[in-house]
């Protein structure tokens, strides 16, 4: 975990999902953003055990910016029993109207999020674009739905999942983004 800038942390790790035929880069990246009183954890993958420390004097929340970026939040639900706000997975019908499969093949929907939502829906806070988000953060439609951008204004940082990408080389070296502006 390297500090970018005061308060804004980046690490990476191997996504344990990936394969060869994945068109993006084995190391995905995670962001914290610490404010003093909050820390603000996005997408997290193998979190370090600073951050574990960092988290637990601070007011500590993990937001995804995509479902499918649920990755190690399990871990800081278990340890910290922080919230999590992130998008809603695809529906049944989101994946019909995506992917052209029949309703017995989408079942119940997207299986992401399924540990949250079955076995600790106390700690998920749901949003969309519109929100609701923690205070200071705005939210932006991506390439889809629930693959949101966000703003964060306290440290005028622009923390995106899967939607910003300058080409599909870029998305292929780099999974996940972090601007400030």
């Amino acid at each position: 975990m390297r500090e970018l800038a005061t308060g804004v942390w980046h690490w990476q790790a191997r996504h344990p999902g990936w394969r060869e035929s994945e068109p993006w880069d084995p190391n995905v990246s995670s962001y914290a953003l610490d404010d003093g009183e909050r820390l603000l954890v996005f997408d997290p993958i193998a979190p370090p055990e600073a951050l574990f420390e960092l988290a637990a004097e601070r007011d500590t929340s993990v937001v995804l910016t995509a479902p499918w970026h649920e990755r190690d939040m399990q871990s800081l639900v278990e340890r910290l029993g922080v919230p999590v706000h992130a998008p809603r997975p695809d529906s049944a019908q989101d994946l019909m109207d995506k992917f052209g499969i029949t309703a017995e093949r989408a079942g119940d929907g997207s299986p992401d999020l399924v540990w949250l939502r079955a076995e600790a829906a106390d700690h998920w806070r749901p949003y969309t674009a519109d929100g609701p988000l923690p205070s200071g953060i705005e939210g932006f439609e991506g390439r889809e739905p629930n693959d949101i951008v966000l703003w964060v204004e306290s440290h005028r940082a622009v923390v995106s999942g899967d939607t910003l990408a300058t080409s599909a080389r870029a998305s292929r070296s780099r999974r996940g983004g972090f601007a400030m502006v």
